[in-house]
């Protein structure tokens, strides 16, 4: 049994400043060592996957964001064991911010221009299929739902 256990919820933030640059990072560590990915992580306990990614984003470069939709999901299974589930979100910068990538988890982090990044050999297969992406298909946050009590939500999002 894994720290996570067998089901894993993660999350990613696209971030397009509004030069069209993307947030971008190398990772230290993991199946992603060494390789341009997104920011990423893990969703804690008591929080929804829309805080979750702007914590880690935040965390792991100093890029503080505003939540603009939901991109995609990545979902497999790891050694016939594993659920691994990746939420994409697509963020936009609050404004400009100079980026500080976290040094226990990171080599690197920057913006960059998508079109630089589908030159680049250690770009990942994720990215490399995200760099196709057209902003308007997020699908947009809708808050001030109410589900009703029977749940018991203290917090609740759509995103459709």
């Amino acid at each position: 049994m894994r720290k996570r256990g067998n089901v894993w919820l993660a999350v990613a933030g696209l971030v397009i400043a509004p030069n069209g640059e993307w947030l971008v990072v190398k990772k230290r560590y993991g199946g992603l060592k060494n390789q341009w990915s997104l920011p990423a992580g893990f969703v804690n306990e008591g929080e929804t996957a829309d805080e979750a990614v702007l914590r880690e984003v935040l965390e792991e470069t100093g890029v503080g964001c505003e939540l603009k939709g939901l991109v995609g999901l990545r979902t497999g299974i790891i050694k016939g064991e594993v659920s691994d589930n990746l939420l994409m979100f697509l963020l936009e910068p609050k404004e400009a911010q100079t980026v500080i990538p976290q040094e226990s988890e990171l080599f690197d982090a920057c913006f960059m221009d998508p079109v630089m990044l589908v030159e680049l050999p250690n770009v990942s297969v994720m990215l490399q299929y995200m760099l196709h992406l057209n902003k308007a298909d997020a699908l947009p946050v809708v808050n001030g739902v109410d589900p009703g009590e029977q749940f018991g939500y203290t917090s609740y999002k759509l995103f459709l």
